[in-house]
Order: C-alpha cells, then sequence, then structure tokens
C-alpha cells in the first residue's frame, strides 16, 4: 500500500484539504494518506519544514506531499525531490518548506521542476496549485510513476534553502535562538546535545535566562512536573532539542518571546 503524508496550512473549516484528497484518490486510491497537520500557521514556511522534519522519521516511507504556499501564482517554482536516504519523494513549492526534511533523510540528489508536469490537472488555477499541481503529482508518483518523468531536470543544489539561526557557546554563555513555539506556548530552541555538553548543563541546575532585558531564574528538568505550576524550565523536547516552557503557562506569551529572539542561558 503506498503512502502519501500530507501537510499544508489549508486549516479545515474550507474544502481544500478534502478536495486534495479527492484528487489522490481518484490517481491512486490504493494510497493510504496520513494528514501530518493542516493547522500551520497561515504561509508560515518555517513552521511547516519543522514539523515536517520532527513528523516524517516517524512515517513509512513514501510520498511527502507539503503545501505552505505564500507565492502561490507568482514566481516560486514547484517540485518534487528525492532523498539520498530512503529514497522519500517530497512535492511541494520550492520556497524552503521541504529543505530540512531532505536534509533529514541525506539530502536532495534528484529534483524536477513540476510546474508544466504531465500529471497536472488541466486547467491549472492561479490560486490553488495544491489540487492542480501539487496533489495530482503526489499521487501519480505514488502510484509508481518515475521521478525524472514527473517534471524537467533540475539541479538539487538550486532548491531553496531555510536558514535558522544557530546556537552557541560563548564565554561561559550558552547563546540560543528562539525556533517555534506550539501550541501550548513550549518554545523549541536551536541547542542540542552538542551544546549542552559543550556548555556543562546538567539536570537539576538552576539557570537564568537573559532574554533581552529581562532576567528570568529557571530549572533545568527533565519533566513539567519537577518544577511548581508557573515556573520556568528548560528540557529536552520529543525532538532531543533544549526547549523553554513554564508549567501550566506558556513561555511565548508569558516571555513574549518571537522567533529568532536571543536568549542567553547561564548556570546559576
Amino acid at each position: 500500500m503506498p503512502t502519501i503524508t500530507f501537510l499544508s496550512d489549508y486549516g479545515t473549516s474550507d474544502e481544500f484539504v478534502g478536495v486534495c484528497h479527492g484528487v489522490i484518490a481518484r490517481l491512486c486510491p490504493a494510497a493510504r494518506v496520513i494528514d501530518l497537520t493542516h493547522g500551520i500557521g497561515r504561509h508560515d514556511v518555517r513552521s511547516g519544514a519543522l514539523a515536517l522534519r520532527a513528523a516524517l522519521p516517524f512515517m513509512p516511507a513514501g510520498v511527502h506531499l507539503a503545501i505552505v504556499d505564500p507565492e502561490v501564482g507568482a514566481q516560486r517554482r514547484a517540485v518534487a525531490l528525492r532523498t539520498g536516504e530512503e529514497e522519500r519523494l517530497l512535492v511541494g513549492p520550492d520556497n524552503g518548506l521541504l529543505d530540512l526534511a531532505a536534509e533529514r533523510f541525506g539530502g536532495a540528489v534528484e529534483a524536477v521542476d513540476i510546474a508544466h508536469s504531465r500529471h497536472r490537472l488541466e486547467p491549472v488555477s492561479a490560486t490553488f496549485h495544491g489540487r492542480d499541481l501539487f496533489a495530482p503529482v503526489a499521487a501519480s508518483l505514488a502510484a509508481g510513476a518515475p521521478l525524472a518523468e514527473a517534471g524537467d531536470p533540475l539541479d538539487p543544489a538550486d532548491l531553496a534553502r531555510l536558514e535558522l539561526p544557530s546556537a552557541h557557546v560563548e564565554n561561559g554563555t550558552l547563546v540560543t535562538h528562539a525556533v517555534h513555539s506550539d501550541r501550548y506556548g513550549n518554545v523549541e530552541l536551536d541547542a542540542d546535545h552538542r551544546h549542552l555538553s559543550d556548555f556543562g548543563l546538567k539536570l537539576g541546575m538552576e539557570v537564568e535566562l537573559e532574554i533581552g532585558d529581562r532576567r528570568v531564574r529557571g530549572r533545568y528538568a527533565r519533566t513539567f512536573a519537577e518544577v511548581p505550576a508557573g515556573a520556568v524550565l528548560l528540557y529536552e523536547d520529543a525532538q532531543h532539542v533544549l526547549a523553554l516552557a513554564i508549567n501550566r503557562g506558556s513561555a511565548a506569551r508569558e516571555l513574549g518571546l518571537a522567533s529568532d529572539q536571543e536568549l542567553r542561558v547561564r548556570k546559576r
């Protein structure tokens, strides 16, 4: 049974997701479609890319359809690509949305521009490429169509990249950045095991967070239950990166954190 995963910023109040499902069902009725999420913030390419990277390691290898497309109808390319590991096929706009997931699986080793794909639906709408371009190409690939015949050859090195901030240790301070917040207000940072090792942070340690002109005290903990309600904690999240939270609260809202905002962490 071929698998197609589907991520978008379409939401569920309109017919867009259902229509894409219908297109897939007509072209590849045997496909199992797994909806990763359609709740990505409107036009939020980076959140979509982060969610795609986080989810795909737990998905069967197959075709991965992702649509967060603020420049639909403009000059951005529409692409399909194959990764170096597990030969996963990713389909979507070439705006950085696919980049992090592709890198997670060894990078793109083959890519095609699908703007004039033989698999697209005619006439192609100027504003609903999900229905007329991305979904039919994804379905055709899942049905066994060769990637090379789905569009015009494209050098993988020319695919759009998504730039993220980078954590580092500086004079005994862990300099990290807010990357993404979830619906609970927990904030994913860009520090991982390597940074924590270099910084020497151990479970149970008290920390001071410098956020702009604010100073906030917290603790590096394993779970939320290890700190009182309302307390600030740093923890390793399900993606094995450092995250910031307030137990029973919203760190994003209460600490006023925006994407890419710098946080300086010091041990106390």
